[in-house]
């Protein structure tokens, strides 16, 4: 079984992105699944262009896009994508799309197609703050799962897709308000593999529940 995982470069005048840095961390190998780890652009449009290009390269059975939810204080999996950019703030292209479809030809919404409480609970058993939540927001992690959960239903509808957030790591609260949450890489890389082993399970016992049929 082969998952990827992918993370964004840092944005909003951030110097590190603890999506893509608890990506990297991750080791080759998570519950007997091989891991397979991308570096997104933070740009509208182009972050599903490379996404789509490594889909088609590595045929991964499932994928997992990680993105960075600053002043949040756990780990959060998102289970709805909607159509829609709405930028409060320029993507890394200097882009600021306001009431704009992710795709003219999809639909209003998709839903996650991994376990998204059975992973949380995952995290959880952990020690790992983690919650399931209901909006991805309209940025570009809206948009990267957008992407991705209409890349499977018009391509690969055997593959899962899903994306979990992430708090700000430690160190970029140090110049933040007091009081704003953070999350050791560590403990994030953590919940990560959780994650993973979530759904590898889950992806593992649909295919015995197939071949007892």
């Amino acid at each position: 079984m082969k998952i990827m995982m992918t993370g964004f470069e840092p944005f909003g005048g951030e110097s590190m992105n603890p999506a893509l840095e608890a990506v990297r961390r991750l080791p080759d190998w998570v519950a007997g699944a091989e891991i397979v780890k991308v570096e997104l652009p933070t740009v509208y449009g182009r972050a599903g262009e490379v996404l789509e290009e490594a889909v088609r390269r590595e045929l991964p059975d499932a994928v997992l896009c990680v993105g960075q939810a600053g002043g949040r204080s756990g780990i959060l999996v998102e289970r709805v994508a909607i159509n829609l950019r709405d930028a409060r703030i320029p993507d890394n292209g200097g882009r600021q799309p306001v009431d704009e479809a992710v795709r003219e030809d999809g639909p209003a919404a998709y839903f996650s197609s991994v376990p998204v409480k059975r992973m949380v609970a995952a995290i959880r058993e952990a020690g790992i703050p983690a919650f399931l939540s209901y909006s991805a927001g309209t940025f570009v992690c809206n948009d990267i799962l957008y992407s991705l959960l209409h890349l499977i239903a018009r391509e690969r509808p055997a593959m899962k897709g899903g994306f979990i957030h992430v708090p700000y790591a430690t160190e970029q609260t140090v110049d933040k308000p007091s009081g704003t949450p953070g999350m050791e890489l560590g403990t994030i890389a953590r919940a990560l593999e959780r994650a993973i082993g979530a759904v590898v399970e889950a992806m593992a016992e649909e295919i015995a529940e197939k071949r007892n049929k």
